[in-house]
C-alpha cells in the first residue's frame, strides 16, 4: 500500500530574535540543507498577515519516513547545526507539526499561491469519526470551490501538539474572510463540530519574500 504524502510545518516568533539573522539562517542554511534530501517535495516560507514576527514553513514530503533517513537525520530537528542551536534559545515555537495527508489524496502545494490559512486543533474524546465525516463529506469540499481556494487538505498528525490541522492556499490572504468563504463555512454541521474542538490555531499568511 503506498504510504501518504507526509507534512512537516514550523512555526516561530521571532520578536526576541534579530529578524535578519533568523533570515540569513533559513534562506542561507535551513531550506538548502532541506533541498539536498531526497523525499521533500516543496519547501515554502510564510509571514503571518496579522503579525509579521510569526514566520511558519511548510514542507511537502513523500512520506513521513523521510525525516528518519539518513540524508535527513545529519541535519534534521534532533541533530541541529551550530547557528540553529544559537538562533533557537531566541525564538518563541508557535507549532512544530509532523502528519499524514488525509484528504484529498496525494496532493502537494500548488506553486505561486499569494496567501495560506493554516487551521489546528485538537478534539474531544470521541469526536473524531464526526470530525473526519464532517471534513470530507462538507468542509473541505465546500471550502476548495470558494473563488481563490487553490487546494484545502487535511492532516492528521504522527508528532505535534495539535492533532489535527488543515492547510489552505489562497490567491491571496483576504480570501478566507471572504463572503463567499464565510457562506460555505457556515452550516450547521460546523456550528456541532466546533464545540468539539480544542486548542484551535489559526495563522493567516502571506508569502515570505526577503526585502532587498
Amino acid at each position: 500500500m503506498t504510504k501518504p504524502l507526509g507534512l512537516l510545518i514550523a512555526s516561530f516568533d521571532i520578536s526576541a530574535c534579530a529578524e535578519d539573522e533568523f533570515h540569513d539562517w533559513y534562506d542561507t542554511e535551513h531550506i538548502p540543507d532541506r533541498k539536498k534530501v531526497p523525499g521533500f517535495l516543496t519547501l515554502e516560507r510564510w509571514v503571518s498577515a496579522d503579525n509579521p514576527k510569526v514566520v511558519l514553513a511548510i514542507y511537502d514530503l513523500q512520506s513521513i519516513d523521510v525525516l528518519q533517513s539518513p540524508q535527513y537525520l545529519p541535519i534534521g530537528y534532533h541533530n541541529p547545526s551550530p547557528w540553529t542551536r544559537r538562533l533557537m534559545p531566541k525564538c518563541k515555537r508557535v507549532l512544530r507539526f509532523v502528519g499524514d495527508q488525509i484528504a484529498p489524496g496525494n496532493v502537494i502545494a500548488p506553486r505561486a499561491a499569494g496567501g495560506l490559512l493554516f487551521m489546528g486543533f485538537n478534539l474531544e474524546p470521541g469526536a473524531e469519526e464526526e470530525y473526519a465525516r464532517w471534513m470530507d463529506q462538507e468542509h473541505l469540499p465546500n471550502l476548495a470551490k470558494v473563488p481563490g481556494v487553490l487546494s484545502a487538505r487535511r492532516f492528521v498528525a504522527t508528532e505535534g501538539t495539535h492533532k489535527y490541522i488543515a492547510v489552505y492556499h489562497l490567491s491571496a490572504p483576504e480570501v478566507c474572510s471572504s463572503p463567499q468563504w464565510l457562506q460555505a463555512r457556515e452550516t450547521p454541521w460546523t456550528h456541532s463540530i466546533r464545540p468539539r474542538t480544542r486548542e484551535r490555531l489559526r495563522i493567516t499568511c502571506r508569502p515570505y519574500r526577503r526585502e532587498a
